[in-house]
């Protein structure tokens, strides 16, 4: 197994580390009202899924 040279610094790694939470995962943005959402769940402020409207606020 193959074993590093050398220890990776704590600037190096944090560097690398910098983009994990660039994005939150899974959000978008819903096509009726433009506000954030979880990717295929029906929108909290507007009731809209697909372009169809399924919950009345």
């Amino acid at each position: 197994m193959a074993v590093p040279f050398r220890r990776t610094s704590k600037t190096k790694k944090r560097k690398r580390r910098t983009h994990f939470k660039l994005q939150v995962p899974g959000m978008n943005e819903c096509s009726n009202c433009g506000e954030m959402k979880l990717s295929h769940r029906v929108c909290p402020e507007c009731g809209h899924y697909d372009g169809k409207e399924v919950v009345n606020n």
